[in-house]
Order: C-alpha cells, then sequence, then structure tokens
C-alpha cells in the first residue's frame, strides 16, 4: 500500500508499546516509518489514541482532526486510528470522521498489520521499534485489569488481566539488551497483579529475579502498582539486586477512608500508611512516585484536609494528581452526582502541588553534595540531562550538568556526578 509510514502514538507508555510492536511487524516488512511527525512524503498515517479522561480524548479527537484535514486535501492518501478511542467509541468516530479509513480497537495490531498489505509474522513478538532513547524502554509484562477502581474505564476498553508468560518477557527483554537497552520500565495498568491469571499465585518477584540476570540490563523499574494486596516478597529483592532501581510507582489516589471507600479502592487509610511505612523499612532509601486524585464525589473539605495532610506527612518523592472527571458507564457515573465544581477542583489540584513543590525542594536540597549514578538522557542548550535510578524518564526530576564543565559525556551512558545545587524539581551537579 505504502512504502512510509508516519505513527503518531498519544497516552501512556502503553500505548507506546503497541506503537512500537506495530512499527516492528512494519520495519520488518521493509516500509520506511515515521514517528509522531509531520512529514507529509509518508502518505499513510496510523493515529494511536488514549481514550482515558477528557483531555486526552479531545487530544485524541483533535490530532484525528488534523491529520483528516490533510486527507481531504489530498496532502496524506491513507489514514488510520488505533487505541483507546478507537476502541471505546468506534461507532461514533465513524459517523463523524469519514476521511478515516478504518478504525481498530487496543487488540488489532494484526489486523493493521494485514489491512496494509504486509504478512503477520508471529515470529516477530517481541521485536519492536524503538521510539524512546535508545538507551530505555519500555516492557509490557501483562495487558487489561480486573480491579473495579469507581473512577476509571480502562477494564471496558483493554479487558481482564491477560499476564505475557515469564520466558516471552525474558525473551523480550534479552532483546531490547542487544538493541542497547540498559534501562527497562516495567509497566502494566496492574503490576502487582502480575502471575496471578496464569500461574494461580503472584510471580512478580520471581520474574524481577529473572530479569535481574539479564545481561547489559543496569536498571529495571517499576511502574502502576495497585496497593491492595501488594505483593510484600518483591521488596527483598529489590533491595538486594543492585540492577533493579530503589524505586516504586504506586497510585494511592487518596487516603480518605470514606473516598478510599467510594472510589472502591480495596484499601482503608491505615493500612496505606502501614504499607509506606514497610516499603521504607525493607527497602532503604527507596523513591515512591505516587498519583492523587481530588474532587471525587464525596470529597467533602475534611476528607480533603486529610489528604493534604497524607502529602505533608508522607513527603512523597515524585507525585502528580488528576482532577477527577466523570467517566461513561463507571460505578462513579452510575453510582455518584458528580456534583463538586470544577472550580473547586483545580483549587484542590492547586493546593495539592504547592504542597509537594515544597516537599521536592526540601527532598532535593538535602541530596546537595552526595554522589549519585547517572544516566545521561540527552543534551538540550548548556546542559547534559539525565536522571538518578529515583527518576523516570519525562515525568520526574532530572540532573543538569553543565557542558563546559564536563567533556566527552555520552548520551545512554552511566556516570556518577556530585550534587552541587538544587531547585525545586531538579539538581545540578558535576561528573567526578
Amino acid at each position: 500500500m505504502t512504502k512510509k509510514v508516519n505513527v503518531v502514538t498519544l497516552g501512556c507508555s502503553k500505548n507506546i508499546v503497541d506503537s512500537e510492536v506495530l512499527m516492528g511487524q512494519l520495519n520488518n516488512a521493509g516500509i520506511e516509518l515515521v514517528y509522531d511527525s509531520n512529514d507529509l512524503s509518508a502518505k499513510t498515517v496510523i493515529i494511536n489514541t488514549c481514550g482515558f479522561i477528557n483531555d486526552a480524548k479531545e487530544e485524541s479527537v483533535n490530532t484525528i482532526l488534523q491529520f483528516a484535514k490533510l486527507k481531504e486535501s489530498g496532502q496524506i492518501e491513507n489514514l488510520f486510528v488505533m487505541g483507546c478511542l478507537s476502541e471505546r467509541y468506534k461507532s461514533e468516530l465513524q459517523n463523524e470522521i469519514e476521511e478515516v479509513d478504518e478504525f481498530f480497537g487496543v487488540n488489532n495490531i494484526k489486523d493493521i498489520v494485514e489491512r496494509l498489505e504486509v504478512d503477520y509474522r508471529n515470529e516477530l513478538i517481541g521485536e519492536r521499534y524503538l521510539t524512546t532513547s535508545s538507551h530505555y524502554a519500555f516492557l509490557k509484562i501483562s495487558e487489561g485489569c480486573d480491579r473495579n477502581c469507581s473512577f476509571c474505564a480502562i477494564p471496558q476498553i483493554r479487558g481482564k488481566h491477560i499476564s505475557k508468560p515469564i520466558e516471552e518477557i525474558l525473551r523480550e527483554a534479552v532483546k531490547l539488551s542487544e538493541k542497547g537497552v540498559k534501562e527497562i520500565i516495567l509497566i502494566a495498568q496492574d503490576l502487582t497483579y502480575y502471575g496471578i491469571d496464569i500461574y494461580k499465585e503472584s510471580r512478580l518477584a520471581e520474574l524481577l529475579e529473572k530479569l535481574s540476570s539479564v545481561a547489559g540490563i543496569e536498571w529495571i523499574r517499576l511502574h502502576y502498582a495497585y496497593p491492595s494486596n501488594f505483593p510484600v516478597e518483591i521488596l527483598k529483592v529489590i533491595r538486594e539486586k543492585k540492577n533493579i532501581c530503589k524505586y516504586l510507582d504506586i497510585p494511592f489516589q487518596h487516603i480518605s477512608d470514606n473516598v478510599l471507600a467510594n472510589m472502591r479502592r480495596g484499601i482503608t487509610k491505615e493500612k496505606t500508611i502501614s504499607l509506606i511505612n514497610k516499603f521504607r523499612n525493607e527497602v532503604p532509601g527507596i523513591a515512591l512516585r505516587t498519583t492523587l486524585m481530588v474532587g471525587h464525589p464525596g470529597e467533602s473539605e475534611k476528607e480533603f484536609d486529610e489528604l493534604k495532610e497524607f502529602v505533608r506527612m508522607m513527603k512523597f518523592d515524585r507525585l502528580g494528581v488528576f482532577t477527577y472527571s466523570e467517566e461513561e458507564n463507571t460505578y462513579g457515573e452510575n453510582n455518584f452526582e458528580d456534583n463538586i465544581s470544577d472550580e473547586i477542583k483545580n483549587a484542590r489540584y492547586e493546593q495539592i502541588m504547592q504542597i509537594q513543590q515544597e516537599v521536592s525542594r526540601q527532598l532535593n536540597f538535602s541530596r546537595i553534595d552526595n554522589n549519585y549514578k547517572v544516566l545521561i538522557d540527552r543534551q538540550e542548550g548548556e546542559y547534559f540531562i539525565g536522571r538518578t535510578e529515583f527518576d523516570s524518564p519525562e515525568i520526574d526530576n532530572e540532573v543538569l550538568i553543565q557542558k563546559s564543565s564536563a567533556e566527552d559525556i555520552k548520551t545512554g551512558s552511566f556516570y556518577n556526578v556530585k550534587i552541587t545545587s538544587a531547585d525545586d524539581y531538579d539538581l545540578y551537579g558535576t561528573i567526578v
């Protein structure tokens, strides 16, 4: 059909992996690829959409419309849409945006490949065309989710939790290492459920043990753990394996027992605080990233004050906040009235982030004069930009090293860096 394809990826890291799997199939067939590009010499465009929250849906629709205009004017020839938005609203999108040649869901990569007149090859499973920096990559260990959080439509979109077999994940990790990847970031809708569906018990600790033995992988990072029924046996592995980052991304969402119950999170305030203390006791120095939600139905000023105190007390290394938005056909939409105004939601968002800004500032200043292993991600202006093991790419703090103070620094390499100064969200250092 075409010799050049532009794949535009929106949304989360799970979508990045899906796009990379698709591009691996196309690349093997000799198709030239560009991604997230305005290159109009690519006459076929595939948009991988997000349908999680309102802002993401709006971005996806606007991107589709942008390329629909290009097709209408003849600047591109073929336009396909895949991913979460397409899975969730396929019939509506088909009726509204006729310029799109075909819409595909989240599990239709084989169909997309064949629609492009390419033979889908099963033996290429695990082969990906990396779109991240060549030294790090996301590694998806499962699909879907069995949780029933009130605000979340992911189980409707992605389906039930399906773990990948350990052997398949290891093969993919080896292939990534052979491509020069030094850091793998484990992702899933719910890491902590890994293995229960196919092995009838949690196998995350075993998976981490085996991944830590893959030659060439210097950092392994965990994203998107779930607090309820957390497999505490992984803490020993994190503590003992030098190439597993002392880092955990675990969205707590809230701390008020009333709001947690409304959210259907399956955990209480007492158990949450006990879990956090266990993390810090068993893995000294662990960096915790969490996500919180403000404005969920039932969050009064009392519950919000409780959340603010939680943020002050726990001093999370990294923290993000969402405002509640009512999603179609979720438990929240069907059972609660979304009666907290956007003005109040946004004000609460700002208050949490102001508290976290001061927490981050204090933690960063405590790192001055310490030395850390830093992975260099890129060059930008007068600086080399890198990260410690306590930071994920794109979303967390960075370490800035002035170019004039360093020679022969290479992107994708590790260096020992002394922190010389700090601000609210970044560190500054010199090569030791």
